[in-house]
């Protein structure tokens, strides 16, 4: 079989289809990109291009209340800042890791209503020269091309209100959550409307929605399927109207949710976490002939490459079975990840993900 584009691999991995190989892709932490450059790796080179992984690419179209960004306070090991959600947060410079939340604007109904007035969909929330200067390359390369959404209850409990406040307004304030769901799905719908009415058409739509943790989720089925499973459904259908895949990332134990997953029209899940409970060979024997997977292999393993070497060799056999797998980490690449260590795990990866 001929070597096929990104594009070809995903039309066909969606499809449930063989291809020439599985695609492989992974997201390594800022610091692993500092470790790999004092490796070797040059600064002016893509690390795509540099490992030769698949291309795929993210449209984003800003659908917040553009609070204004300030910088607390700054060390020369982290900096504390206010983003552009009203969220106050401090990060890492040079470790992995994700931020502390620390404090947040938005914090009932009232407060909201008034972030929700700064929301609207209007042409400058889109970042029309970067449209100009990269979509025709884009798909002169084949790259798989994503409209990320930003929406769902790991937006809203991380980004925007905080997870303590949040998880208590499920109980006692469900109508200001749908609230803050369908207006921020409905501000990103009309965006993405936008750029696709400007001849700029993109494959599939992707979102991120933690929503379990280890060994259970954050809410219970019947809370996802009356307050978020709304919201996943009515972006599913968007996206389904206009021919497009739908990517649904969710860290954490969400095993009992993929039924009703399946159901509100996802049609690939990231990143099976493995550490958290998840069981990628399990999910594939369950559900493979309806549901695409994308990741699943254990990325506390990057830290034992013999161990990671046995376990792709166990997993990725039964993944690739009649296609619907993309190949890459259950989270991202640690900076205790060497140049080698990653140079081998893709070359690792093509070989056990061929269909030749």
């Amino acid at each position: 079989m001929a070597e096929m584009t990104t594009r070809e691999r995903m039309i066909r991995m969606y499809e449930h289809r063989d291809a020439d190989r599985v695609p492989v892709v992974d997201y390594p932490w800022d610091a692993t990109f500092e470790r790999w450059h004092r490796e070797g790796m040059p600064t002016d080179v893509d690390y795509v291009d540099y490992f030769g992984l698949d291309k795929f690419a993210d449209l984003n179209a800003d659908n917040g209340p553009r609070y204004p960004e300030t910088i607390v306070e700054e060390t020369d090991e982290w900096v504390t800042r206010t983003t552009d959600w009203g969220a106050t947060l401090r990060e890492w410079k040079h470790a992995e890791g994700v931020p502390g939340f620390l404090d947040a604007a938005i914090k009932d109904p009232a407060s909201w209503a008034e972030a929700k007035g700064r929301m609207t969909p209007t042409p400058d929330r889109v970042g029309w020269e970067w449209l100009k200067s990269n979509y025709s390359r884009l798909r002169e390369e084949g790259a798989w091309i994503t409209a990320n959404f930003w929406f769902g209850f790991d937006v809203l409990h991380s980004w925007v209100v905080g997870t303590e406040r949040l998880l208590l307004a499920m109980v006692e304030q469900p109508e200001w959550v749908v609230d803050m769901l369908d207006h921020s799905l409905d501000v990103q719908i009309a965006l993405f409307e936008l750029v696709w009415e400007a001849g700029y058409h993109f494959d599939a739509i992707a979102w991120c929605d933690d929503m379990g943790y280890k060994h259970s989720q954050f809410f219970s089925l019947d809370m996802y399927r009356q307050l978020v499973k709304p919201a996943h459904k009515r972006a599913a259908d968007w996206a389904h109207a206009k021919g497009l895949k739908v990517n649904l990332h969710s860290c954490g134990y969400i095993a009992p949710l993929v039924p009703d997953l399946i159901d509100a029209g996802i049609d690939m899940l990231n990143p099976l976490e493995v550490k958290a409970g998840m069981d990628p060979i399990h999910l594939k024997a369950q559900y493979g002939d309806v549901l695409a997977f994308q990741g699943g292999l254990n990325a506390v393993l990057f830290d034992q490459p013999d161990s990671l070497w046995r376990e792709m060799r166990r997993v990725v056999p039964h993944l690739k079975r009649n296609g619907g797998y993309v190949l890459g980490s259950d989270h991202s690449v640690p900076s205790s990840t060497s140049l080698e260590t990653f140079r081998r795990f893709v070359t690792l990866a093509k070989e056990l993900g061929s269909y030749q």
